[in-house]
């Protein structure tokens, strides 16, 4: 049994101009919106994008824009996406953008992969979508797709099996680049999904699904199981003193670097410890309460967080001290720290 790739393209393009979302960076082909959307979406599902992507165009509408904004504000404006080296790397891009191409988005793959930030799949969906340069965009969702029509039960997190799936399609990738690569991804994000049931009976490529015909859907794709991610116990401080809240920048370099937080330390503390830690950091306390625990999931780390906020003497120069109004507009606190955040 086998099925013939080719077959796929017309009914494929057909289905997604007639059921095709309406999305915002899809109803202009302006590559600074489908860039700055591909980014975006990157870790983070479509309907929570949209609000993040509306605030960002209506302060940095052009790439000028993103290339002069401050890094205070960018970060601000990305809080909540967490990967914030996705937002750092956007300004650097725009950067280039402004020095090497007079402000305009480069046409041509080659050129696009250059810029910081951006790797083979955002490359391929800028140049295929708004220059409809005949490349491919292999996301997740089409290695998805692919896996389950042609039934293969190769791991798609390696390298080797994305290229033979790549060699697959650029034999079949029609004229209609961005529309073609934009269907699959849409097949994958709404029929052919990743978790849950697929739509079967919706998909306009299930007479070619071999998956399907073969019964394996819940089989495929396969993906071998990622290392057990290391847990790392943290005490958090929500330190006041009158209306001020006590925030520390952490390092340039390493996990969230450059970001401000809650002071914090490492493993569970007792009463005791706390108060020694707040002598180090020259605080004395007035009153001391737990508010709560949180766990927090990266890529390749937990943190599991115990929250204390501690109302003290006096202010120290260690932290600098902030009012709610300046955490509100001026300071980017990762999604880390939500739950204590809310109640500053």
């Amino acid at each position: 049994m086998k099925v013939e790739l080719e077959e796929i393209v017309k009914p494929l393009l057909e289905w997604y101009q007639e059921n095709r979302r309406m999305l915002p960076w899809r109803e202009d082909k302006n590559p600074y919106y489908v860039w700055l959307s591909e980014i975006m979406l990157q870790q983070t599902r479509i309907e929570a994008v949209k609000e993040y992507y509306a605030r960002f165009l209506a302060e940095l509408p052009t790439i000028q824009e993103l290339a002069e904004v401050e890094e205070e504000k960018l970060l601000k404006l990305w809080e909540g996406l967490g990967y914030y080296n996705r937002a750092r790397n956007l300004k650097k891009a725009g950067q280039k953008i402004m020095q090497e191409y007079d402000g305009e988005m480069p046409k041509k793959y080659e050129d696009i992969l250059t810029l910081p930030g951006i790797g083979e799949y955002t490359a391929g969906a800028i140049s295929s979508i708004c220059f409809n340069e005949k490349v491919l965009a292999i996301d997740g969702n089409v290695l998805r797709v692919i896996s389950r029509i042609v039934a293969s039960k190769k791991d798609i997190l390696l390298l080797a099996t994305k290229k033979e799936i790549a060699k697959k399609l650029e034999k079949i990738i029609p004229e209609e680049a961005g529309n073609f690569n934009e269907a699959l991804m849409e097949l994958g994000e709404t029929i052919c999904i990743p978790n849950g049931k697929p739509q079967c009976e919706k998909c306009p490529l299930q007479t070619f699904c071999l998956a399907k015909k073969k019964g394996l859907i819940e089989e495929i794709p396969v993906r071998e199981k990622k290392a057990k991610r290391k847990v790392e116990e943290k005490v958090v401080f929500i330190l006041r003193h009158g209306e001020r809240v006590a925030v520390q920048k952490r390092e340039e370099k390493g996990l969230l670097a450059g970001m401000y937080q809650f002071p914090n330390e490492k493993g569970d503390k007792t009463k005791k410890q706390i108060e020694e830690i707040l002598k180090k950091w020259n605080l004395k306390a007035k009153r001391i309460r737990e508010v709560g625990k949180a766990v927090h999931i990266f890529s390749h780390i937990e943190w599991h967080m115990t929250g204390y906020e501690i109302q003290v003497e006096a202010e120290n120069e260690i932290f600098e001290w902030i009012t709610k109004e300046q955490l509100e507009n001026n300071f980017a606190i990762p999604t880390a720290f939500a739950k204590w955040k809310k109640i500053i």
